[in-house]
This record gives structure tokens, C-alpha cells and sequence, in this order.
């Protein structure tokens, strides 16, 4: 996943695009898997993406020898803040078993599967179905262009892989040991935080492959760390959904959970409850007179709603409020409840909202109900 600066970060130019880990494996694959053939590694090695586009890339480096061929290329994620930016990507290719086509090993730096739920099944490498058709695909062009089988072992390694991947969500998913090689596409779009997507969708995924009845989206630690200890969930069970409250509730609306909680801070829960799913902040910014509003149509006096109004920040208008002895959190869950539930939209899963301080301290919460708009 995508770690680092955030999209406010984003330069006014236009964003250069980049390319996979998958899209690189697979160049390196075909590229190594041609000169264990000729005794040649075409540099630069052409790659077809799911799209039938060509690119080629450039080899950083290669070697042979009897039984085996590496070559590796440098990962180029362009103006996207991936972890994976950067990286050496290799592939050691040696002939396969007559009829076994391609298989696929972890090398250092690939993560392992260990959990059910995920789009490859454990045992198995964490390389992802796309990157290994391209990968195939790069052999059997190579193979059929010299009258041989396309049999090979793959072994994809990601240099720094197993630090790189503390980093992301993996080991929450149950992906030991390293990195996943991943791409739909073959292309990285800039600050289109697609990795971070992915490891929510892939979270759900587990947690309902394990058979957990509940999962909790939090929008950061403190606030992740505070809905665990409430509710004494399993680390499996918490999602890491950062801003992307929307991205999260639309996959359970299809892939749905019994019980799902959204966590989050003052501020952002502010934000859910005046009608955003996507609460990055370039998206816009709680505003205080709405909550000074909401706060008066819970029973807040003129004069409690005007110092709601005039703080300075969210967190102050909740001093304000406490200090009044006014539950402004939960005025905030109850409405935030009514946004997600028109995301979430299923009678059969119950919703929860709760607020936290920056301490982990609950200010609010709207107890599980129904999520049917």
C-alpha cells in the first residue's frame, strides 16, 4: 500500500503515472526466462498489460547461469508516494516439470499467504491473479516463439521486501514474510490511494473468511486502539480505513458483515456526520456553524450553539460543549449514523458509530442498529 505524504502533498502539474510490482515481476520473468532459452536477456524486455499496451522496461540487472536466470527491474511508481517506489524487483526462472506450466515461490522479501479470505489461497505466494497471468503470459510468448513449453518456476523477490512491508497492512492481513506483488492494471495512478482500497477490501475479506461476526473501521491508531479495547475485537477484525469511510461501507454493502463499527476522532466523525464519505481533508472541512446547528436541534441553548460556532476547531467546540455538560459526540454519532447507513444501506448488518478523543476517551456513540436508509 501507498504510505508517506498524503494527496495534500500532490504537486499542481500534471502526476506521472507509474508501473506495478506485478507489471515489473512479469518483465523480469519473461526477460530471465528468455536467456535461460537463448543465453540472451532482452534489455529493454517488453510487458503486455491487461489493457494491450507494451511497455518496455529496462533491465537493472541480470544473471545466468546453468540451471537459472535472474533479472530484476527497478520499481518506478512516479509521482505516487508507494511504499514499494524504488524497490528491486526480481524474478529467478528455472525450467519447470514437462506439462506444470508456470508455478510460482516466494523469494526474500514476498510474503507468504497464512489466511483465508484473500485472492490466493494460503500456502501460496502473496502474488495476486493479475501479475501472475502477465507473468504466464511473458513465458508462453517467450515459449511459443522458440516451439518449447512454456514450463517454468518463477521465484519473485522484492529487495527490502520484508522491512518494506511492516509498512503496510500485510501482516494484518495474514501476509508473513514480505511484500505482496500486486497490479489489476499494471499502472499506478498517482495519489489514487488504489493500494489503500485494496487492503480495506482485502481486510473484509479475511474477517469474513475467518467467520468474524464484526469489524471495526477506524480512521487512525487512536482511534482504532480505543474501538479494540471497547470492544475486545481480534486484530483481524479491525479495518484501516483512514479516510475512506465510503470505500469501506460500499464493499460491506456487497460483502456484508453482521456487525460493522466506524470509529473516529472528533474531527472526522464531524465530517461523516455533515454528509462525507471521504474525509481527507482536501475534500473539505467540518464546518462549525452545522455543527452549532446541530448541536441547537439537539437542545444546545443560543448561547452554547454561538461558542460552538466561534471555536476555533472541532476539538474546542467539544470543550466547549463539555465543559456545558451538552453531548455534542453524541449528536455527532447520531448523525454520521444517518451518512453511513445510506452508504452501508443493508437491514441485515448492524451499524455503530463511535467518537473518540485523541486520548481514546469515547464522546459519543450511536449503538447498533439496522443500516437500512
Amino acid at each position: 500500500m501507498s504510505t508517506g505524504d498524503t494527496a495534500d502533498d500532490a504537486p499542481d502539474r500534471p502526476l506521472k503515472r507509474g508501473w506495478t510490482t506485478g507489471t515489473c515481476a512479469a518483465g523480469a520473468a519473461k526477460a530471465a526466462f528468455a536467456a535461460l532459452v537463448t543465453g540472451d536477456f532482452p534489455d529493454p524486455v517488453e510487458v503486455e498489460l491487461p489493457s494491450g499496451a507494451r511497455p518496455a522496461f529496462a533491465l537493472a540487472m541480470h544473471e545466468r547461469a546453468a540451471e537459472m536466470a535472474t533479472a530484476g527491474i527497478v520499481k518506478d511508481a512516479g509521482d505516487d508516494p508507494d511504499v514499494t517506489h524504488g524497490a528491486l524487483v526480481r524474478a529467478t526462472v528455472r525450467r519447470g516439470a514437462a506439462g506444470a506450466g508456470v508455478t510460482f515461490k516466494a523469494g526474500a522479501g514476498v510474503g507468504m499467504v497464512t489466511r483465508p479470505g484473500l485472492p490466493i489461497p494460503p500456502g501460496e505466494p502473496a502474488i495476486n491473479p493479475v501479475p501472475r497471468r502477465m507473468i504466464a503470459a511473458g513465458i508462453a510468448e517467450v515459449a511459443a516463439a522458440h516451439g518449447i513449453a512454456a514450463d517454468a518456476e518463477v521465484e519473485i523477490s522484492i529487495a527490502d521486501g520484508a522491512t518494506l512491508a511492516l509498512k503496510t497492512l500485510n501482516p494484518r492481513l495474514g501476509i508473513v514474510g514480505g511484500l505482496s506483488v500486486l497490479g489489476t492494471t499494471g499502472i499506478v495512478v498517482p495519489y489514487s490511494c488504489a493500494a489503500w482500497i485494496h487492503s480495506i477490501h482485502r481486510g473484509i475479506d479475511v474477517a469474513r473468511a475467518m467467520g468474524l461476526d464484526h469489524v471495526a473501521g477506524a480512521t487512525g491508531s487512536a482511534s482504532e486502539a480505543a474501538v479494540q479495547k471497547l470492544h475486545g475485537l481480534d486484530e483481524v477484525a479491525l479495518i484501516d480505513m483512514g479516510d475512506f469511510v465510503g470505500g469501506m461501507l460500499k464493499y460491506v454493502h456487497t460483502h456484508p458483515v453482521p456487525k460493522v463499527t466506524v470509529a473516529g476522532g472528533v474531527a472526522k466523525m464531524t465530517k461523516l456526520a455533515q454528509g462525507f464519505l471521504d474525509l481527507h481533508s482536501k475534500r473539505g472541512s467540518a464546518d462549525l456553524d452545522a455543527l452549532a446547528r446541530l448541536a441547537a436541534e439537539a437542545g444546545a441553548d443560543a448561547d452554547l450553539s454561538a461558542r460552538i460556532a466561534g471555536a476555533n476547531m472541532v476539538a474546542e467546540a467539544f470543550q466547549i460543549a463539555g465543559a456545558a455538560g451538552f453531548p455534542l459526540g453524541d449528536c455527532v454519532a447520531r448523525a454520521a449514523w444517518t451518512t453511513a447507513a445510506r452508504a452501508l444501506d443493508r437491514a441485515d448488518v448492524l451499524l455503530e458509530i463511535t467518537v473518540f478523543d485523541r486520548d481514546g476517551a469515547l464522546m459519543g456513540r450511536a449503538p447498533f442498529h439496522p443500516a437500512k436508509r
